[in-house]
C-alpha cells in the first residue's frame, strides 16, 4: 500500500521544538477509489514529520476489504509492510511476485527508483504500511526487494518483541537498514519494560488489545533519553524508533527527494519515461501521478 491521495500535500517540517511525550492523532485517508479502504495516517503529522528515519505510518483494519493498489513509483525510501491479519500480493518492476502473511516482512528498497503494485482478495485486512527515508549516501542505491518469513524475537518478563527492522535489546533483524533504527511488534502480557536505545526517539502504536500507555488510534511519540519503555496490559504494540534524522527532505506523493526540481523530474519520468520499469501481471493500468502544486516544494526537517 502506498500514498494514493489524488491531491497530496507537501510534507513540511521545521526546527525541533519537542521535549516530552506527544500524542500524534491520525487522519483518515481513503485509498483506492469508490470502494476505498480507509487508513489512519499518523506520520507525517501536522507538527512531527518523522521518528528517526521513519517518515510514513498508515494503519488499517481490522476491516473486510479488497486491496487493489495499481502500479506506482517510489524513490528515496524503503517500504515496510507488516500484517496483523490477511494476505497481500506484491509485484514489482524487478519481477518480484511475493505474498505476505502475518508475522512476515516485505521490505522494498526504492533507491533510485522502482514501481510496484499490491492486491488482495476480499478478506479481513489489518496491518501497517511504513516508509523509511533513505539518507543522502544511500538514496540512489539500486532498487531491491526482501521477503523475511521468519524474524528474531527478544523476550523478557511480560513481553515478546518480534524485531522487524534494525536492532532492539541486542537482537537484530536480517532486513537491510541504512540508518540506526528499530521497528518491532511487541506482544504485551502484563507489566513489562522493553529495553530501547537512549539515543533513539520512539513511537508507539496500538495494533490490538488493550495497553494502558497507548490509546487506540494515535501514535505516541517519546523523545530520546530513555533506556526502557514501560508497558502494561494485554495486546500488541508497534514500536518504531531511530536516531533523529539530520537531513532535510521533500516528501510528495510516493517520492522522497531533496528539492522541488528533483520531485518534478521524478514525476516526469514516471509519466513519460521508462526509468521506473514496468510491473508485469497486474490486471490494470498504472497509477497516474497527481499534478504538482502551484508553489515550489521546499526541503524541511523533522518537525514543523
Amino acid at each position: 500500500m502506498s500514498n494514493l491521495e489524488i491531491d497530496p500535500r507537501e510534507i513540511r517540517c521545521g526546527a525541533d521544538e519537542g521535549a516530552g511525550r506527544e500524542v500524534l492523532e491520525g487522519r483518515e485517508v481513503p485509498l483506492g477509489g469508490p470502494r476505498a479502504m480507509a487508513v489512519s495516517r499518523t506520520l507525517p503529522g501536522v507538527h512531527r514529520r518523522m521518528i528517526g528515519a521513519w517518515c510514513f505510518v498508515d494503519a488499517y483494519g481490522p476491516q473486510r476489504a479488497t486491496m487493489r493498489v495499481p502500479p506506482h513509483p517510489h524513490t528515496g525510501l524503503q517500504t515496510v509492510s507488516w500484517l496483523v491479519a490477511g494476505e497481500v500480493l506484491h509485484r514489482d518492476s524487478l519481477g518480484t511476485l511475493q505474498e505476505i502473511r502475518p508475522g512476515q516482512l516485505n521490505l522494498m528498497t526504492a533507491g533510485r527508483g522502482i514501481s510496484h503494485s499490491e492486491e488482495s482478495p476480499e478478506t479481513v485486512l489489518h496491518g501497517v504500511q511504513l516508509w523509511v527515508a533513505l539518507p543522502g549516501a544511500a538514496r540512489h542505491v539500486e532498487p531491491g526487494f526482501e521477503h523475511h518469513p521468519a524474524l528474531p524475537v527478544l523476550s523478557g518478563p511480560g513481553y515478546a518483541a518480534t524485531v522487524v527492522m534494525g536492532t532492539l535489546g541486542g537482537v537484530t533483524s536480517p532486513a537491510t537498514a541504512y540508518t540506526p533504527l528499530v521497528g518491532a511488534e511487541v506482544a504485551v502480557d502484563g507489566d513489562c519494560e522493553v529495553p530501547v536505545d537512549p539515543a533513539f526517539e520512539h513511537g508507539l502504536l496500538l495494533l490490538d488489545g488493550e495497553v494502558a500507555e497507548v490509546g487506540r488510534g494515535p501514535l505516541v511519540y517519546l523523545p530520546p533519553g530513555r533506556s526502557a519503555v514501560r508497558l502494561s496490559g494485554r495486546g500488541r504494540v508497534l514500536l518504531i524508533g531511530g536516531e533523529p534524522f539530520g537531513e532535510e527532505i521533500v516528501m510528495w506523493w510516493n517520492f522522497v527527494g531533496r528539492s522541488h526540481d528533483e520531485i518534478a523530474a521524478f514525476r516526469k519520468e514516471w509519466m513519460e519515461g521508462e526509468g521506473f520499469g514496468a510491473v508485469e501481471g497486474f490486471d490494470g493500468a498504472p497509477l497516474p501521478a497527481p499534478v504538482l502544486p502551484g508553489t515550489r516544494l521546499k526541503p524541511r526537517g523533522r518537525v514543523r
